[in-house]
C-alpha cells in the first residue's frame, strides 16, 4: 500500500504541481475579486462605505485574511448553535466577521447590522460569480 503511494508520487511531473508564481497569481486574482466585490457592494448598498481605492484594498487583504485563519476557528467553537439553528448562525458569523473588518480598517464603513447582513450575501454572490468566472 505504501509503495504505490511512492509510485504514483513518482509518475507526478512538474507540470502537475503548482508553483510559487501559480500560487501568487491565483492570489492576486483573489485579491482583485474581492476588491471589485467590495466597489459593487459599496455601490449597491447605502451604508457601506469604502472611502479610497487603497481602504478598498486593505478590506480585500483583511477580509481574505480574516475568512482563511479567524473564521474556521470560530465556526467550530459556534457549531452547536449552527447545528440547533440550522445553520443560520453560520451566516451570522460571517456577518459579524465582516463588521469587525469594517472595524479594524480605516475608511471602511457598515452601518448596521442589517446593512452588513445584506452585504454579506452580496459579497457571497459576486464572489461565487467570480469563482466561476474563473473555472
Amino acid at each position: 500500500m505504501a509503495k504505490s503511494k511512492i509510485e504514483n508520487l513518482k509518475r507526478l511531473d512538474d507540470h502537475d504541481l503548482p508553483d510559487e508564481s501559480d500560487r501568487l497569481i491565483k492570489l492576486f486574482g483573489r485579491i482583485c475579486a474581492n476588491v471589485i466585490a467590495l466597489l459593487v457592494v459599496d455601490y449597491l448598498i447605502e451604508g457601506f462605505t469604502l472611502e479610497t481605492l487603497g481602504a478598498t484594498l486593505v478590506a480585500a487583504i483583511v477580509l481574505g485574511v480574516i475568512n482563511m485563519f479567524v473564521r474556521p476557528v470560530v465556526q467550530i467553537i459556534a457549531l452547536p448553535l449552527t447545528v440547533l439553528t440550522l445553520g443560520i448562525f453560520a451566516f451570522i458569523v460571517n456577518v459579524l466577521l465582516l463588521m469587525v473588518a469594517a472595524e479594524i480598517v480605516p475608511g471602511f464603513e457598515i452601518d448596521s447590522f442589517v446593512t452588513a447582513a445584506i452585504s454579506s450575501l452580496l459579497l457571497a454572490l459576486v464572489n461565487m460569480f467570480f469563482h466561476k468566472l474563473a473555472k
